[in-house]
């Protein structure tokens, strides 16, 4: 459902800029709790302002994880992050609405939904001297931690709705999963979306998965600007959420299905 994706967007931007920590990002969490699953919130050691909001759809262990962080960065100042944060968030919340409803065969994988907090540094460390992997990502880190022998694959979505969306493969993801996700793509009628090209290396929250041996990609048009302050929502289109959506929509059919049996891992 793009449209109740696309409120959910609206809804975290109605909370402003929205740093790990702040009091906005606080009351944002609180509010998309109840609307995952089974939602709850698990605290990230060493920050206590900071915490992750987890939704779960049952069944059987190693889980497959959908995740999407959902601070913004802390400065420049006024930044709302409607595609940098917030419209993967949006994503994984209809999501796991979505996947709660599904009829499931007996047997299937537990599904996590999970709303990382801290992905980005917090301000007082110069982005220049930082290093963003031991800095930023700290919800994804802390969550690989207590959960990594207990989790199988993991999907991620970051840059995922702006106008124009083209995704290639984000150079450490996962080759085999990567493939799963185009066919799902190509299932669903996106296939133009989900490119055979690839990208970069680029640290992010799906990097602490990869680093514990688990299966990640990450979801991201490395082209858009997503670090100015002109990541608004008229950026972004309602057609690309949908593309998004549906492609993940299938491709837990195609998990359910067992097609993805040979790249999730036993945890």
């Amino acid at each position: 459902d793009a449209d109740a994706a696309w409120r959910t967007i609206e809804l975290q931007l109605g909370h402003g800029q929205r740093p790990a920590g702040s009091p906005q990002l606080r009351r944002l969490s609180a509010r998309l709790r109840p609307m995952l699953p089974r939602g709850r919130f698990e605290r990230i050691p060493g920050d206590p302002l900071l915490r992750n909001v987890v939704g779960t759809v049952p069944g059987r262990g190693p889980a497959v994880v959908f995740g999407a962080h959902y601070d913004t960065l802390a400065k420049p100042k006024g930044f709302v992050g409607a595609n940098n944060g917030a419209a993967g968030t949006a994503i994984v919340v209809q999501l796991a609405r979505e996947a709660a409803r599904m009829k499931r065969p007996p047997g299937a994988p537990e599904l996590r939904f999970v709303l990382f907090d801290g992905e980005e540094p917090p301000k007082v460390l110069p982005e220049e001297t930082s290093d963003f992997y031991s800095t930023g990502l700290r919800g994804s880190r802390a969550y690989a931690e207590r959960h990594g022998g207990d989790t199988g694959a993991m999907v991620l979505l970051d840059y995922v709705a702006n106008k124009g969306l083209r995704l290639p493969r984000e150079g450490s993801s996962t080759p085999e999963l990567w493939d799963q996700v185009r066919a799902a793509a190509r299932a669903a009628g996106y296939g133009g979306v989900f490119s055979g090209d690839v990208e970069s290396d680029i640290l992010d929250d799906h990097t602490p998965f990869l680093r514990a041996g688990i299966p990640a990609v990450d979801m991201i048009d490395w082209s858009y600007p997503g670090h100015d302050r002109g990541d608004t929502i008229d950026k972004l289109s309602k057609d690309s959420v949908d593309a998004v959506g549906e492609t993940l929509v299938e491709l837990i059919r195609r998990i359910d299905a067992g097609r993805l049996e040979g790249i999730i891992s036993s945890g």
